[in-house]
C-alpha cells in the first residue's frame, strides 16, 4: 500500500506540472510591430499591449488583436446630384488607421464598417454642395475637405484618416457632348484671338516700315532694287517694272509748257489778222508751266469773259 500510494502521489504531481506548464504556454502571447492586444481582465479594461511578448492568464484575462497598419478601403460609386443638378457617379478611396487601440475596440463595434458608411455619407454631401465645373477643376480642395469631415468625425473611435482622392467621375454622355462642344468653341476662341493679335502686331510693323520709308527715299530705291533682284530670279515671262513717279515728272511739265505754247501762237494769229491786243496766258485761263520737280497742271479754264477787241480807228464800213 505504501508503495502505491507514493506511486499515485508521484503521478499527481506530474499531471499537476504537465497542466501548469500547458497553461503557461497557453498564457503567452506574442505580438508583431503592427498590433497591438487590447487587455480585458474580468470584463474590465486594462489597457493595450505590445508589441514584443507578455502573458494573458485564461480565463480571467481576454486580449483582443487591434492591426495599427494604414488599411486601404474602396468607397462604392455612387448617383451623386451636384449644386447644379447634374447627376453623376462617382467613387473613392480611403486611407485610414488606427491611433487608439483602445477606442477603437471599446467605443465602436466594427471600426471599419463604420469609417466606410462615414465616407459614403460624407462624400455624397460634399458632392451635393459644389457644381461640376468646380469639381472637376478643384478637386485637390475638395479631397481635403472630405478628408477633414471624415477625420473629425472617426476621431473618437480612435481611427486616423489620412487620405481621401475622388477616383472617377462619370458624367452623363449628353454632359459629355456639351462639354466637348464647349471645349471646342473655347480653342476655336483662343485660336481667333492669337491670330487677331497677331495680325494686330503685323500691321504695326508695317506701319512703322511705312514711316521709315517715307522719311528715307534711298530706302525704297533699296526696296525697289530688291525687288526687281528677287523678280530675275524667278522664271518668268512677263516682268512688272515699277516707274518712279520722279522721272515722269519733268515730262508733265514740258506737256504743260507745249499746250500753253500752241494757245499764245492761237491768240498772236489772232491778233495781227484783227488787230487785236495779245491776251495773257492768264486772261486765256491757261495755267503757266510748273517749275521744275513740280507736277504741272495741264488743266485749261475758259476765261470768264470775252476780251473787247482793240480797234485803231473807226470802223470799216467795207467790213461791215
Amino acid at each position: 500500500m505504501g508503495l502505491l500510494g507514493g506511486a499515485g502521489a508521484l503521478l499527481c504531481i506530474g499531471a499537476l506540472l504537465f497542466i501548469g506548464v500547458m497553461y503557461l504556454f497557453a498564457a503567452i502571447r506574442v505580438i508583431p510591430e503592427y498590433e497591438r492586444g487590447v487587455i480585458f481582465r474580468l470584463g474590465r479594461l486594462v489597457g493595450a499591449r505590445g508589441p514584443g511578448l507578455f502573458f494573458v492568464w485564461p480565463p480571467v484575462e481576454r486580449m483582443v488583436r487591434v492591426d495599427t497598419r494604414v488599411i486601404t478601403m474602396d468607397v462604392p460609386a455612387q448617383e451623386v446630384i451636384t449644386l447644379d443638378n447634374v447627376t453623376i457617379k462617382v467613387n473613392a478611396v480611403l486611407y485610414f488607421m488606427v491611433v487608439d487601440p483602445n477606442k477603437a475596440v471599446v467605443n465602436v463595434l466594427d471600426y471599419i464598417r463604420a469609417t466606410m458608411q462615414i465616407a459614403q455619407t460624407t462624400v455624397r454631401s460634399v458632392m451635393g454642395q459644389v457644381e461640376l465645373d468646380t469639381l472637376l477643376a478643384d478637386r485637390a480642395r475638395i479631397n481635403t475637405e472630405i478628408q477633414q469631415i471624415i477625420d473629425e468625425q472617426t476621431e473618437p473611435w480612435g481611427v486616423k484618416v489620412t487620405i481621401v482622392e475622388i477616383k472617377d467621375v462619370e458624367l452623363p454622355q449628353m454632359m459629355q457632348r456639351a462639354m466637348a462642344r464647349q471645349a471646342e468653341a473655347e480653342r476655336e476662341k483662343r485660336a481667333k484671338i492669337i491670330h487677331a493679335e497677331g495680325e494686330f502686331q503685323a500691321s504695326q510693323q508695317l506701319a512703322n516700315a511705312a514711316d521709315i520709308i517715307a522719311h528715307e527715299p534711298v530706302t525704297l530705291q533699296l526696296r525697289y532694287l530688291q525687288t526687281l533682284t528677287e523678280i530675275a530670279t524667278e522664271k518668268n515671262s512677263t516682268i512688272l517694272f515699277p516707274f518712279p513717279i520722279d522721272i515722269v515728272r519733268p515730262f508733265l511739265g514740258m506737256l504743260g509748257t507745249s499746250e500753253e505754247m500752241e494757245l499764245r501762237k492761237a491768240a498772236m494769229v489772232q491778233a495781227n489778222q484783227g488787230k487785236l491786243t495779245p491776251v495773257s496766258p492768264a486772261q486765256l485761263g491757261v495755267q503757266p508751266a510748273a517749275p521744275a520737280g513740280q507736277p504741272a497742271a495741264a488743266t485749261y479754264t475758259p476765261p470768264a469773259a470775252t476780251q473787247p477787241l482793240a480797234q485803231d480807228g473807226p470802223a470799216d464800213p467795207a467790213r461791215r
